[in-house]
């Protein structure tokens, strides 16, 4: 695949350099750069990207697109510069604004308190130009909905401003509405009416493995260990045609609990072996959480191998590092 990726890459740049050229990537190596981000192969992206950007540096989609490789990564400060070179370049753009407010809302996690709520005001500020630019861009919405259910009223959230936006949704996207409002009725402790909430979803949504994922990921949270099971259960069968990220979601919160190691390797492989791979649940991540899962059932051989293939997905995951071999474990 890589070596596909790479004519398609060096074609775009030499018709640039001979002057046919385009005002930005080419559809071809967009959609080039997008398959390797949706199938894991991270490292073969930002090759691609190098290669475009090299060429034009103002190619703000190439910016952007690399914003989310390493947003897939967890390299957070490598995402927010990408991130915001992108919207330097193309400010209207509302997709580029929510980027960068997701890449932002990551590094603040692991800032301290007084950090955190500093970056919290460029968190909204770039959550909120993407819903002003685009008020029908549901994604971006729904971050901005979370942001202000999350965060503290110092930091510009609150819950007032939260039911606003699960008004909007409700004309575009009412499932992402009902689990905005799941989210302020937890965040209430209203444990009951989040629940109705999200069972609601799963009748709304034409998705509904992942609504009953999210479902799961409640209970979790509540300690619900047999409805957990119960709602994973459910959403692995409603999965069954394409394997898609929702069953390694499920995998993941199978993982989360502790509970079930064996049935989420058996999800995650599921997954890895489908058509159905997205940067939602990137390959490399799954293969190391399939390789963590293994050192703990004491299948080292396995492990490895798994790590391995994370490693030769995306060399700077962090997570792709055996920590056996990394001297971490």
């Amino acid at each position: 695949m890589k070596a596909v990726l790479w004519i398609v890459a060096a074609i775009c740049c030499l018709l640039s350099v001979e002057g046919v050229g385009f005002a930005g990537m080419s559809r071809e190596t967009a959609d080039a750069v997008r398959s390797a981000l949706n199938s894991g192969h991270a490292a073969d992206a930002l090759e691609m990207l190098s290669s475009v950007l090299t060429s034009n540096p103002k190619d703000a989609e190439a910016l952007n697109l690399r914003c989310r490789v390493y947003y897939s990564e967890e390299q957070w400060d490598q995402a927010i510069t990408a991130c915001e070179r992108a919207v330097q370049i193309d400010t209207g753009n509302s997709r580029y604004h929510m980027w960068l407010a997701r890449a932002y809302g990551k590094k603040a996690q692991g800032l301290s308190l007084m950090a955190a709520y500093k970056m919290a005001r460029l968190i909204r500020a770039e959550f909120e130009a993407a819903a002003n630019l685009d008020p029908k861009n549901g994604e971006a919405l729904s971050d901005l909905g979370e942001f202000y259910t999350e965060a503290p009223t110092i930091a510009g959230g609150g819950y007032g401003k939260a039911e606003a936006v699960a008004r909007q949704l409700d004309a575009i996207s009412p499932e992402r509405a009902l689990e905005l409002r799941a989210q302020i009725y937890e965040q209430k402790k209203d444990y009951a009416a989040a629940e109705k909430a999200l069972r609601a979803k799963i009748s709304e949504t034409h998705l509904p493995a992942q609504a009953w994922m999210d479902l799961a990921s409640f209970y979790e949270r509540r300690q619900r260990w047999e409805d957990m099971l119960s709602a994973l259960k459910a959403g692995a069968s409603a999965a069954q045609s394409d394997h898609g990220p929702a069953i390694a979601d499920g995998a993941a919160i199978l993982m989360k609990a502790g509970r079930e190691p064996r049935l989420a390797i058996e999800w995650m492989r599921a997954y890895l072996a489908s058509n159905a791979l997205s940067e939602e649940a990137p390959a490399f991540v799954v293969h190391a959480r399939i390789g963590a899962l293994l050192r703990q059932l004491g299948n080292s051989h396995d492990a490895e191998v798994e790590f391995a293939a994370a490693r030769r997905l995306a060399r700077d995951y962090p997570g792709a590092a055996d920590p056996e071999r990394s001297g971490n474990g």
